[in-house]
């Protein structure tokens, strides 16, 4: 029970005080003049003023609400280091036992585990969105048991009570780590980058001044170097291949450290190619050579090279070459000095002129031998005498020509296999596709047939020579698509697809294997020519190996998704086809510092004056202090007590009740005149 007086004014206090002061000054003047019942009406205006006042006594029944005490426990990676994770187990049960045996307190266990994604530990997060369902009147206290290695300190909230931190870990603790601080997502092919690396010694180190540095690509066998220890490293880099390149960067354990998880780095550098370099020779000005010419200019990666033969050397005409607007055909310097510093030739419509040798064609047999691309557009000449089949690049040509040229109206389809082949795989919508109107008759001899035309003959064949790749397109009316003709058709898609093929871009590989990460999760990703294929066996970073089912999803593309459990490098193999792909961040947040330290919570602590007192050297006891007097001490935290309360009944009395007032004030009043009247009549 609890009792007080309250006051609720009839009128604003304001005026009451003006009557007050109204009453002084008539009491006042009465007993100048000498009246005999001033004290009386005095004490009748004191009344009606009090009345005003309206004067009562509250009784309130209250029930006593218990103090809480909010205990976060940290469950995150890095308390799982050493024996973090069982002395906060312990160090918690014990405290819960201690404080629920005082009288009026509970206690409010909330474990807080590893962020999502690569946030880090989230203390002050889980503590706010515990202030904010608990009632902060009866919070007498909060106690961290971590590490102190959180993350979000900048959304500490305000604590109505005292906060210590009851830290885990060792003072002796040391830890190894190596620090990727400068990584490019994607470099370009033959150019040298810079990554920035750091071998960092933390806590109670033993001195070590150098140490071994393991460097792997694509989980071939470590190289290794001798590093120093504590300096920033600048490495140079060349990535040996296109699409994604996993380099892995690793330093041994050391004796006595306090883990290995942070001692190796993962870095996944997309290479592309800088500039691809493209000769295009047309044999003859034709309606769709700038077919070609577009395509490949519209591509900022590309450097273009074009020679159109306007004039043949066998053409008499009499017109003074110095009148010409053409140069010279540059034809010893393109095919054979520099042949090689072109990812891919395109002979378009062109035919044996005299212009270029057999010697000069048996050099680009041997350019395609030796790893380049050649694309040949063939128009009515491929079926003549002259034709370039009829040359040293016939032996290279995937189909050999009949001699017959079909000049009719067909529509390109795409072939069953051209369905599971990267180059022609998606393009849909064939039935609304415009009509070529020439094709030329071809017997095929090697290669893959991706698309058919007239009496389903071969239209695009594809090939593989030795390291390189050949691909030969059966009709000079490609262009009609880029006109719209009849509706026109993917001309752009395909064609672009077919040079970056050629120009063995990763991801047009017909049989591939590769995975795309996301998070802890990997999608992956089987192509290949065959109706079937094998199951992929995964090996985790800790050498064990899972196995998995691919699902054929679309045509020539087998699917499957696995959670890896661990951050780190996994290879993945099929067959003879093998990848690797790194989970996870890089450089995992929780594992950048690893030694225990109160360092990023003081000042917090400092604020309401709590402790950060070390597990290993004792459990500390619990104190009751007043609010805003320190609130730890050498073995001891403190909390402070609430008194907090709930109110079950309130009940009023007034104290000048209006029949009190009117009696009194009217009796004082009356005593008053009849006193005067006395005086008066004597």
């Amino acid at each position: 029970m609890s009792g007080e007086i309250l006051i609720d004014p009839l009128v604003p206090l304001g005026l009451i005080a003006v009557l007050a002061a109204l009453s002084v000054v008539i009491v006042m003047g009465a007993a100048w003049r000498g009246l005999p019942g001033w004290a009386l009406r005095g004490l009748a205006a004191l009344v009606l003023v009090i009345a005003l006042t309206q004067p009562s006594y509250q009784v309130e029944e209250r029930a006593a609400l218990s103090d809480i005490v909010l205990m976060i426990e940290d469950k995150s990676a890095s308390q799982t280091l050493g024996d973090r994770a069982e002395a906060t187990e312990a160090a918690a049960n014990q405290l819960e036992a201690d404080l629920t045996a005082r009288p009026n307190t509970e206690v409010r266990r909330i474990a807080v585990g590893d962020g999502e994604g690569n946030a880090g530990t989230q203390l002050m997060t889980a503590l706010s969105e515990t202030l904010a369902e608990e009632p902060k009147g009866r919070i007498a206290g909060v106690l961290l048991l971590s590490d102190g290695l959180l993350h979000d300190v900048d959304r500490a909230p305000d604590l109505p009570a005292p906060m210590h931190l009851l830290m885990t870990g060792k003072a002796r603790d040391w830890d190894r780590r190596l620090i990727l601080s400068q990584a490019p997502a994607f470099a370009i092919l033959g150019e040298e980058i810079s990554l920035t690396l750091r071998v960092q010694d933390d806590g109670d180190v033993p001195g070590d001044t150098e140490t071994d540095l393991l460097i792997s690509v694509d989980g071939a066998p470590p190289q290794r170097f001798q590093v120093p220890i504590g300096t920033d490293m600048t490495l140079p880099v060349t990535l040996p291949h296109g699409g994604m390149n996993v380099i892995r960067f690793e330093v041994p354990t050391a004796e006595g450290e306090l883990t290995d998880r942070n001692n190796s780095a993962l870095v996944q550098i997309n290479g592309v190619r800088d500039r691809l370099r493209v000769l295009l020779v047309s044999g003859e000005p034709h309606a769709g050579g700038r077919t070609w010419r577009n395509l490949l200019k519209s591509d900022s990666s590309v450097d273009l090279v074009h020679f159109t033969i306007l004039r043949p050397p066998s053409k008499q005409d009499g017109v003074p070459v110095g009148e010409l607007s053409l140069i010279a055909f540059p034809t010893r310097e393109l095919f054979l000095d520099k042949i090689h510093d072109f990812d891919l030739i395109i002979f378009d419509r062109y035919k044996r002129r005299g212009i270029l040798p057999p010697a000069y064609l048996d050099n680009v047999r041997n350019y395609v031998e030796q790893g380049g691309a050649v694309l040949v557009a063939a128009g009515p000449d491929f079926a003549s005498a002259d034709s370039i089949y009829r040359s040293p690049l016939g032996a290279i040509l995937p189909a050999a020509p009949t001699a017959q040229v079909i000049e009719e109206g067909f529509r390109p389809m795409v072939t069953a296999l051209g369905a599971r082949h990267p180059v022609t795989a998606g393009l849909t919508g064939a039935d609304s596709w415009g009509r070529w109107l020439r094709q030329i008759d071809l017997e095929p001899r090697s290669g893959d047939v991706v698309m058919h035309g007239a009496d389903d003959k071969p239209l695009l064949l594809l090939d593989r020579v030795g390291e390189g790749r050949v691909a030969l397109l059966a009709s000079d009316h490609a262009w009609l698509w880029s006109r719209g003709f009849e509706g026109g058709g993917p001309q752009l898609e395909l064609l672009r697809r077919l040079a970056h093929w050629m120009m063995k871009e990763p991801d047009l590989e017909e049989e591939a294997l590769w995975a795309e990460p996301s998070g802890q999760r990997m999608r992956v990703i089987r192509r290949s020519l065959t109706g079937e294929v094998g199951t992929v066996d995964i090996t985790r970073p800790d050498g064990e190996t899972k196995t998995i089912e691919l699902e054929e999803i679309s045509p020539g593309r087998f699917e499957a998704f696995y959670d890896g459990p661990q951050i780190g490098l996994y290879r993945l193999q099929e067959g003879d086809l093998s990848a690797v792909i790194g989970l996870g961040p890089a450089a995992p947040r929780e594992f950048e510092r690893t030694i225990a330290s109160a360092d990023v919570l003081d000042p917090l602590l400092d604020k309401v004056r709590g402790g950060a007192p070390r597990l290993e050297d004792g459990l500390p006891s619990i104190r009751e202090v007043y609010p805003g007097r320190p609130a730890a001490g050498r073995g001891w935290i403190g909390i402070t007590p609430r008194e907090a309360y709930e109110t079950l009944d309130v009940r009023q009395t007034p104290l000048l009740p209006g029949w009190l007032v009117l009696l009194l004030a009217a009796g004082l009043i009356v005593w008053g005149w009849l006193r005067e009247g006395r005086r008066g009549a004597a």
